[in-house]
């Protein structure tokens, strides 16, 4: 099978080969760590890691990226405003006022390159002008949200063998990012007509961007990212996603399967079992990554409600970390429901630099014998 064919057949319960190996990915310290374990320089961690496991890295054709953008144009000019007791002030380029340690670059603060804090000071939007000024630019006809070369690259994509997907942000965390997570509650509240005004325009804007894609390429997945829980709850009640989000998700879920992408999945940090099923209702049929720390578990998952959802990640990083038995009991625990099919299993979230390069590559070798390739 084709990577393309193994990932879909995967998601969608089907009979693949083999199920897609995806450990999961380090971050920057995580990176400096496995170097001074084992990990040669200069080096791709992925590649390296095949080649010390025996696993022959899969040739593809040529990757073509869509280079579309869901992203606010223009952007606001990002500056350090202060840099004082050891932080950076900073505006970044979606308009907010962050604070960030001095350890890192100011760059940290909308990369996902390590696990850093950060402190938001103000949000671009906190009234109705600045709502208006906001909607500027996000233009889904803007030309700058494709590239020039854009049927050539659909074109390419036609009759492919590897995966190609989208990631747009959902409702929650977009809205979170243009007013801040408590003005947003809040909001939901006491101004609940103006959070269904952005809802509603964040909507459309990803619609109408979605449709020259869809029409040109079908796709594999659409990934909606919403970060929306805590540790045992969601940060809103499920009634409360009932009113504000889940008819944005019915409609690009309806909207992407029409055009012939299969696979929808939901990207959410923390607990989401009872988030779970208005997914399910949404048409959404895959989410990860699963923290178990947060009490997340596919295999509960799975015993609860079945093959109506696919799972991505869900072992425990912890766990990973200790290596040995350990590693072991959890990594065949979480495993315990490929023979159902519709899961890749992997670590639940970032690789953290607690996790030894031994330990990873232990972990890597006993997750490539369970899905097929050992």
């Amino acid at each position: 099978m084709t990577p393309r064919q193994r990932y879909r057949e995967t998601l969608l319960f089907g009979n693949p080969d083999k199920i897609p190996f995806n450990p999961g990915g380090p971050r920057e310290t995580t990176l400096a760590r496995w170097h001074q374990e084992g990990l040669p320089d200069g080096v791709n961690w992925y590649s390296y890691l095949l080649e010390v496991l025996g696993i022959e890295q899969e040739q593809t054709q040529p990757r073509v990226d869509l280079g579309v953008s869901f992203q606010m144009i223009p952007k606001f000019e990002e500056k350090v405003l202060e840099h004082r007791n050891g932080h950076y002030l900073v505006r970044d380029w979606m308009g907010a006022i962050t604070e960030i340690s001095d350890e890192y670059d100011y760059t940290y603060i909308r990369q996902a390159k390590d696990f850093v804090t950060r402190r938001w000071w103000r949000f671009p939007v906190t009234n109705r002008d600045e709502w208006e000024q906001m909607k500027t630019r996000y233009n889904p006809h803007d030309r700058r949200r494709f590239p020039g070369d854009f049927d050539e690259r659909c074109a390419k994509l036609q009759n492919r063998d590897y995966v190609v997907g989208l990631n747009i942000n959902g409702p929650f965390w977009q809205l979170r990012e243009w007013v801040g997570f408590e003005a947003l509650c809040i909001l939901m509240i006491e101004e609940s007509e103006w959070v269904h005004e952005m809802i509603q325009f964040w909507d459309e804007f990803v619609t109408q961007t979605l449709n020259p894609i869809l029409q040109r390429v079908e796709l594999d997945y659409l990934g909606i990212s919403e970060d929306m829980a805590y540790k045992g709850h969601s940060m809103i009640s499920p009634q409360m996603c009932r009113e504000f989000l889940l008819p944005s998700w019915r409609r690009w879920t309806k909207q992407v399967k029409a055009s012939g992408c299969p696979v929808v999945w939901m990207d959410s940090d923390g607990y989401v079992g009872e988030l779970i099923p208005l997914w399910i209702e949404a048409g959404i049929n895959t989410e990860l990554p699963n923290e178990v720390a947060a009490g997340s578990d596919v295999v509960e998952f799975r015993n609860r409600y079945g093959k109506q959802m696919g799972y991505i990640g869900g072992i425990d990083k912890r766990a990973i970390a200790k290596g040995g038995e350990v590693m072991r009991k959890e990594v065949i625990h979480r495993c315990s429901i490929l023979a159902d099919g519709g899961y890749i299993p992997g670590c639940d979230h970032g690789v953290p630099p607690d996790i030894s390069w031994p330990n990873f590559v232990e972990y890597s070798r006993l997750l490539a014998q369970l899905t097929g390739w050992l």
